[in-house]
């Protein structure tokens, strides 16, 4: 369908953060010519990155994330604070995967496995991801943000997480969306 069908009409902002905004919109879509009100929760482009250490274990970070009340099992992803360009994409996963997971590629190889909307019903967060092959430690170790709270770092073999995700220990959708992805590129063999 053309990009021409899809106009906003009027919209107004009513909660911003740095991290996120909530606006009400009115917009025209295909089916929709005389417009539609939707609520938007807009986000920044993010990346999600699943390091793996030269013996094919997968390092996973767990985190406590305050709205689900819970603590989750999951790959290191993050928001791009700049412009979104491809160099800007590539550095950011290369931090995010050094502040919480306190790893870094063997020469910096980042491999791109695409990228997907994470709820598309009620937000435009589109997420890049990355596998990060061959990491090593870094040497300053793990720095999370002040608003993290990441409470370990571990390493799992293939077979190990895809346990994890077929009993239900991992339900993060960045994460089973990346495994997904990792498996299909031949990635990941449980």
């Amino acid at each position: 369908m053309p990009d021409s069908l899809w106009k906003t009409l009027g919209e107004e902002t009513l909660i911003e953060t740095p991290h996120l905004s909530v606006v009400k919109e009115r917009c025209t879509t295909p089916t929709r010519a005389n417009g539609e009100s939707w609520l938007n929760v807009r986000r920044k482009q993010a990346v999600v990155i699943a390091p793996r250490t030269p013996d094919q274990r997968f390092i996973l970070i767990h985190q406590e994330r305050i709205p689900a009340r819970r603590m989750f099992w999951e790959f290191p992803a993050g928001q791009i604070e700049s412009a979104v360009t491809e160099s800007s994409i590539r550095e950011t996963a290369l931090r995010e995967l050094r502040e919480e997971a306190g790893y870094a590629p063997r020469g910096g190889d980042l491999h791109s496995l695409g990228c997907y909307f994470s709820s598309p019903g009620f937000t435009n967060e589109f997420m890049h991801l990355f596998a990060a092959l061959d990491v090593e430690p870094h040497a300053d170790g793990n720095q999370p943000d002040e608003s993290e709270r990441i409470h370990e770092v571990r390493a799992f073999s293939a077979a190990e997480f895809c346990e994890m995700m077929r009993v239900g220990e991992i339900q993060d959708a960045n994460t089973l969306c990346l495994a997904a992805k990792l498996l299909v590129f031949g990635l990941m063999k449980p």
